[in-house]
């Protein structure tokens, strides 16, 4: 058996030990949301890589979705920090307008399947956390399909709940310190 074979065997199995309801035909309605989007592939990382705190750990097996969880009202997120700024952790400029953003502005990028191919590229979103709410302008896609090269900064793909977050936002929030890096939240279409 390969050692991709082993590796994606491995996965799987932390996925189903993780999240054991995954296999069960019943599903309580809390997981119901996440359990609709699965992992599509995987992407290894090059033996080689490049060496940064985010970046891919040579030889690393990320999975990769090609969706998001259902959008509601109250959609379930993780709130991740992003520089959009050129020469920042963004990598290449952004995705809806090509341009490189300040992190004075409340910008964002969501993952693949609620960037849903661009149609909310421009449109703000309502994030909500801490009691606080904000809106944000949806400019980039955080790619849950390709990653550990140069166009995404040499990062693993995201996950497929993220909303990737410029420090404007996490200040508009409230959240710093410590808490700044990975932050549970919701957000709704504005």
């Amino acid at each position: 058996m390969s050692t991709t074979s082993v590796l994606v065997l491995a996965l799987a199995g932390l996925l189903l030990v993780t999240f054991p309801s995954l296999c069960s035909g019943r599903t309580a309605h809390h997981h119901h949301q996440a359990e609709k989007c699965q992992p599509s592939g995987t992407l290894e990382s090059p033996a080689r890589g490049h060496t940064c705190d985010e970046c891919c750990k040579p030889g690393h097996i990320y999975p990769t979705y090609q969706c998001s969880p259902p959008v509601s009202s109250h959609t379930k997120a993780i709130m991740t920090l992003n520089d959009f700024s050129e020469g920042g952790d963004g990598g290449d400029p952004s995705e809806c307008d090509g341009k490189f953003h300040k992190n004075s502005e409340r910008v964002v990028a969501l993952s693949t399947g609620w960037y849903a191919k661009g149609k909310r590229c421009g449109k703000n979103i309502r994030i909500h956390a801490k009691g606080r709410s904000v809106l944000a302008k949806v400019v980039d896609e955080c790619d849950t399909l390709h990653g550990c090269d140069k166009p995404h900064a040499f990062q693993p793909p995201c996950p497929h709940n993220d909303v990737d977050a410029s420090q404007a936002v996490w200040d508009a929030l409230g959240i710093t310190g410590d808490d700044v890096g990975d932050f549970p939240i919701t957000w709704s279409d504005a």
